[in-house]
């Protein structure tokens, strides 16, 4: 649709997005993630909330099986972040794939995708709050729920107000704990199933568990692609590293760190943490069903309080999902605002390299959002999270198309970019692209999980953001000839 584009550098000294041209901008954005916080930030990313809180449904549903469908997504996604580190190392970035896009496949896909997935993430940042509100509430039910999700909120946007560097700490800790967790739950786990743990039920834990019980698929063969649907929303928020490194001391480095280790940490928190579960377990013991998957784990393994430990452990998930989304978002409204695709105060920043008109507003929509859900829950606020929840697949669709087209660009026009390479181009691209179409067509036979009206209500919105898109772009040439016209005439 539109002329191939060139490749450009990072646009400031750091490699950050922040331009220092940019009228009121405070110098752009600053490298103020230090590689710690890159490296805790690009593990943790990957460990969301719905991980704890989500795989029980899953396990439900496909039982040991879960594990085929944990595995699937989990490719998928290494292959989507092969696509995006690829494009990314090249040219670091706060718009990631939405200024790939731009860049790659015209004005319109990084309006579109941009937008759609700053939506996403301002939702998030509602249900986020009003989970961890619930949890503690639980804890001090003297403060009202809202008041527990007003406080969360204020805090996260404080920080991320201060410095980027502020936001990383947090993040870095954040992050910090949830790996801990995850990775003392595994040995410990893991410890019980081979029967070396003491006061372990050895009868109940092993690895017999995963073929006993109606066996490995006691729900068939389709039960997995089943669990997919369950299962692929917990991985969103793997591609925040790659936003993130444009704010780094070298953005290409922690692209190429994050990229290269996506295969081991999926495999570790995802997998590993799943295999334990079902090997402590049986897959339809009522434990997991009334306590969750991981609680009614810790409880096998007699850990005293294992509910409140594990309620620790999901309200630092939730408050990193929170910190992060809206950092995640008010980039976006940042690069978006740069390239003129939104309005130009939010391409400026504070003299510590902070978007804070970008911050406020995305937070802002996020208050509205908490709003709704308490007082429209059932209506407004379930629309809202119908109409975000494809979101994730069309942002992995979109850099697939984008690396198809970027990676001839790079070659014709600096080869030496390429310092991270998607295997096998373009035949894996084209089947992670035929994967994600294939789940979205699945979905849509999916009613007894809302599959159906997610996909329905994302593209809807998708339809409208796109919409818009190409009427700002038919106007845009439409301004440009007649500016054109008129230089022609003087």
């Amino acid at each position: 649709m539109t002329s191939q584009p060139t490749l450009t550098k990072a646009e400031n000294g750091h490699g950050g997005p922040g331009g220092p041209g940019d009228p009121g901008s405070g110098g752009g954005l600053h490298a103020g993630l230090k590689n710690r916080h890159l490296s805790m930030i690009a593990i943790g990313g990957v460990i969301g909330a719905g991980l704890f809180v989500g795989s029980s449904s899953g396990i439900a549903t496909a039982g040991p099986g879960i594990l085929l469908s944990y595995a699937l997504v989990g490719t998928l996604v290494v292959l989507v972040m092969r696509m995006l580190g690829e494009m990314s190392a090249a040219n670091p970035t706060s718009g990631s794939f939405s200024a790939h896009a731009d860049r790659a496949l015209g004005r319109w896909a990084g309006f579109s995708i941009g937008w759609l997935y700053w939506f996403f993430w301002v939702v998030v940042l509602a249900v986020e709050a009003t989970a961890g509100a619930v949890i503690l509430e639980g804890w001090m039910p003297a403060v009202p729920q809202w008041a527990w999700a007003l406080i969360v909120m204020v805090v996260l946007t404080g920080t991320n107000l201060v410095s980027v560097g502020s936001y990383g700490e947090f993040e870095f800790w954040f992050a910090g704990i949830k790996v801990v967790a995850i990775a003392a739950f595994i040995v410990v786990g893991g410890l019980a199933v081979f029967g070396v743990l003491p006061g372990v039920d050895s009868e109940q834990a092993g690895l017999s568990n995963l073929t006993e019980h109606g066996g490995f698929l006691p729900n068939g063969p389709g039960a997995i692609l089943t669990g997919v649907l369950l299962v692929v929303f917990s991985f969103m928020g793997s591609e925040i590293a790659t936003l993130a490194a444009g704010e780094s001391e070298d953005p290409q480095r922690a692209v190429t760190k994050s990229t290269n280790s996506i295969i081991w940490r999926i495999g570790v928190f995802y997998l590993g943490s799943i295999l334990v579960v079902v090997s402590l377990l049986p897959w339809d013991s009522k434990a997991i069903a009334d306590k969750g998957s991981y609680v009614a784990a810790l409880d096998s393994l007699g850990i005293a309080h294992a509910g409140q430990i594990m309620n620790f452990i999901v309200l630092t998930s939730v408050l990193s999902c929170l910190n992060s989304g809206l950092y995640t978002a008010s980039r976006m409204a940042f690069s978006l605002g740069q390239r003129g695709d939104a309005p130009k105060a939010f391409a400026k920043t504070t003299s510590r390299g902070v978007p804070r008109t970008a911050i406020l507003v995305s937070v802002v929509f996020g208050f509205v959002a908490v709003f709704f859900n308490y007082k429209f829950p059932d209506s407004v606020f379930l629309f809202l999270v119908n109409s975000s929840g494809a979101v994730a697949l069309f942002v992995w669709l979109v850099i697939c198309f984008s690396q198809l087209r970027m990676r001839k660009i790079i070659q014709a026009e600096a080869p030496e970019k390429l310092v991270v390479k998607m295997w096998l181009y373009p035949y894996l691209t084209w089947a992670a692209a035929a994967l994600i179409v294939f789940v979205l067509g699945y979905m849509l036979t999916d009613t007894e999980h809302d599959g159906r009206k997610t996909v329905l209500l994302s593209l809807l919105v998708a339809a409208v953001v796109l919409a818009i898109a190409f009427v700002r772009q038919k106007l845009g040439a439409g301004k440009e000839q007649q500016e054109q016209e008129a230089v022609t005439a003087d």
